[in-house]
């Protein structure tokens, strides 16, 4: 019989068996890539479906099949003990996933079909991310930009902490310098798979810390329905000095550093916010490379005018909010500072 999403926890491994660019663009987190069609492959096999018939397309793709299943039987199953129990997936639940379980269960493994295949899978995500975000508690994580948000919450999770960090499953830092070099961002449906992969995860009787994040972080948008019950949360929210959040913010951003060029095609953006004036003289800075003089720049004139705008608007000052202020953003001060949230918040 094959299996449902509800079941995928009670399997040894998850295969996905279809083509490595299906598979880039989102999968069952934690599946491997078995693909019994690789890209060239599938494209092949549906070029003769659509302009030969069924009947060729179908003699060709199972010559490929067998193939490519015989040589992950060669290597990957290879040194699987026959209690080996996994499930296999494809993009409906039919004769790529269909083919691999059926010779893995003629060898003596308990291998198993998911029914639907990645469909049904995304559609679970869809449904779960309407679901699950209003049955937890948050505590979003709130201050100006360089006020160590990120570094807090790795902290809060070093001590035992729930954390949803946005930014790292979005692979962006939520800001115009935000991009990760050489790190793309991940997918939308990529995206939303950790995120419900994350939330069905959480206690419900324990809060889960959050960044103060907009709808979108880079290219990916925030689902809808965790936005709203992040919005509707009290705050912690963090008082750090400018010269503190200066030298963090020239840390983070050192791979900016080594080429004025890149920073000032970024800041070129920000004209029409800022006006060509103020955007030349950040521009003026970068090229003389006096780095602290722009972050500090960039704070007091654009950064902080900006999120305080939208933090007034999308997480606006509640009676349950708490206030922490640090001028330490070490490792060793974030800990003391994790800790002492920690201790503050109730349900930890």
């Amino acid at each position: 019989m094959p299996a449902t999403v509800a079941e995928l926890p009670a399997f040894d491994e998850i295969i996905d068996a279809r083509s490595p660019g299906e598979f880039a663009v989102d999968r069952i987190p934690g599946a491997i890539n078995l693909p019994v069609l690789d890209d060239a492959e599938r494209e092949r096999v549906g070029t003769l479906y659509k302009q030969v018939s069924s009947f060729e397309a179908k003699k060709v793709g199972a010559a490929l099949v067998s193939r490519n299943i015989a040589r992950h039987l060669e290597t990957w199953f290879a040194d699987k003990p026959k209690s080996y129990r996994p499930l296999v997936y494809c993009w409906r639940g039919g004769s790529r996933s269909g083919a691999m379980t059926h010779i893995l269960q003629k060898i003596g493994f308990a291998a198993t079909q998911l029914d639907g295949g990645y469909q049904a899978y995304r559609r679970h995500v869809v449904a779960e991310l309407e679901r699950l975000p209003a049955l937890l508690s948050y505590r979003v994580v709130s201050g100006p930009t360089g006020s160590g948000k990120s570094r807090l919450l790795q902290a809060l999770a070093d001590e035992g902490a729930q954390v949803l960090d946005l930014e790292a499953l979005a692979a962006h830092r939520g800001s115009l310098l935000g991009a990760l070099p050489e790190q793309p961002q991940p997918t939308q449906k990529s995206f939303e798979s950790a995120i419900c992969f994350a939330l069905a995860r959480f206690n419900p009787q324990r809060p889960v810390f959050v960044e103060s994040e907009s709808k979108k972080i880079g290219v990916l948008r925030v689902p809808a329905a965790l936005i709203a019950a992040m919005r509707a949360s009290p705050c912690i929210r963090l008082e750090v000095p400018l010269a503190t959040r200066v030298r963090l913010l020239t840390e983070d951003y050192a791979h900016f550093l080594h080429d004025p060029a890149i920073i000032n095609s970024r800041l070129a953006h920000l004209v029409s916010l800022r006006g060509h004036e103020t955007v030349a003289a950040w521009q003026a800075l970068a090229r003389l490379q006096a780095w602290d003089d722009l972050v500090a720049a960039l704070l007091e004139q654009h950064y902080d005018p900006a999120y305080g705008k939208s933090l007034s608007s999308n997480y606006a000052p509640t009676p349950a909010d708490q206030t922490f202020s640090t001028a330490d953003l070490s490792r060793a001060g974030l800990q003391q500072l994790a800790r002492k949230i920690l201790a503050a918040v109730p349900g930890n």
